[in-house]
């Protein structure tokens, strides 16, 4: 019995850039034959508005599938939940290989609910990890077999019921907060705020099927998408990772530009990320679950990278000449700086820092006397 074709995705990377455009082709032409797969292009993940055409097909698919991007997986994992794509987090072997030393730990799932997440297994690969297209070919494939072996077992196993792990939804029922009633990814009220609505490209069919065109290669068809979707704005926001996320709200206490904002049930969420000020990643030093991701900052610790990162930016201070300060004091300067530039006056430590002398973590309804003092202050316009 064949198995289900497995949609693999690849996210493009920012800008015109040969050497990875050389590697989407390669990747692109390999899977383009292989009936097991059916091969889509978008463009980067980061980027595309929350009414891109990307991202309507990617809340379209109903199973499982592979997503090729130039960022971190968690990163890639993240970006995904936050347009409202969700699924388990499929385990891939293309991965960086660990220091010896290095112990992950996975971390504790604070903000999700394990019963809301669709079944159906989402793939995330870092395409920074091989310059060779067949690493990845070949993962596809490990992928496929594995995804095929759990239908098999499916099929024998829950008959009974009409379990299949092809009836997958994207997830409707979020496990972490909905953005309905926000501006997810720079939309307003449905309008693109990058002038066009943008483009996927389901790349099997189209060139299966070019329409009587012949001789039309893989990298000529990539080359036309990417003149025809236009050039894409390039984005800097917060992404938040549930699973580390434990609501503390020492984020929106810290960030005075209102990117930040609250659901209906009191649940953190970037509300108006196209407030956050480009390069400025100071939030993310002072949130003490590491949940939060700048997936284009250099540093990987705050780019999304696995792994134990607190010690790392305690030390990012001294990589970019902090003196003695920690990364809480890195980020008042980085806050500090936003501010001037906007006019504003500095305002260091004296607003947004929880008091980290103190065992317990200060939680939304758990009220102090710090809580009242800014309570008098927003009410005096100050």
């Amino acid at each position: 019995m064949a198995g289900k074709k497995l949609t693999v995705v690849i996210s493009q990377a920012q800008g015109k850039h040969p050497v990875r455009s050389k590697l989407e082709e390669g990747i692109a032409a390999a899977l383009l034959m292989d009936p097991q797969v059916s091969v889509s292009l978008v463009p980067h993940l980061y980027d595309m508005s929350a009414d891109h055409t990307g991202l309507v097909f990617l809340r379209s698919l109903q199973g499982p599938f592979v997503i090729l991007g130039w960022q971190y997986p968690r990163a890639l994992h993240w970006t995904l939940d936050r347009q409202q794509i969700r699924g388990r987090i499929g385990v891939t072997e293309l991965i960086e290989e660990a220091d010896e030393d290095e112990e992950i730990e996975e971390p504790a799932q604070n903000n999700v609910d394990p019963a809301a997440i669709p079944n159906r297994s989402i793939y995330c690969i870092d395409m920074r990890v091989s310059s060779n297209p067949q690493d990845y070919v070949d993962e596809v494939h490990r992928i496929y077999d594995e995804e095929n072996q759990q239908i098999v077992q499916l099929s024998f196993g829950s008959m009974s019921n009409g379990a299949s792990n092809g009836s997958a939804t994207n997830g409707a029922s979020a496990h972490s907060p909905s953005h309905n009633g926000t501006k997810p990814n720079g939309s307003t009220n449905g309008k693109s705020t990058n002038g066009n609505n943008g483009l996927a490209f389901d790349l099997t069919q189209y060139i299966l099927n070019p329409g009587g065109k012949e001789n039309v290669s893989v990298k000529e068809e990539i080359e036309q998408f990417k003149t025809a979707q236009g050039p894409i704005k390039r984005r800097w926001y917060p992404v938040i990772d549930y699973s580390r996320c434990t609501n503390c709200m020492e984020c929106i206490d810290f960030c005075l530009f209102g990117v930040y904002g609250v659901d209906n049930l009191d649940r953190i969420l970037v509300e108006e990320q196209d407030n956050c000020k480009k390069g400025c990643p100071a939030c993310s030093r002072v949130c003490p679950e590491n949940a939060i991701i700048f997936p284009g900052h250099k540093t990987p610790a705050i780019a999304g990278a696995d792994g134990e990162v607190a010690g790392l930016k305690i030390d990012l201070s001294k990589l970019f000449g902090g003196g003695d300060g920690d990364g809480v004091d890195l980020a008042v300067r980085e806050r500090d700086a936003e501010l001037m530039a906007d006019g504003r006056d500095m305002v260091g430590k004296t607003i947004g820092l929880a008091d980290r002398h103190n065992s317990t973590k200060r939680c939304r309804g758990e009220r102090d006397e710090l809580d009242d003092l800014m309570d008098e202050l927003d009410s005096l316009g100050i």
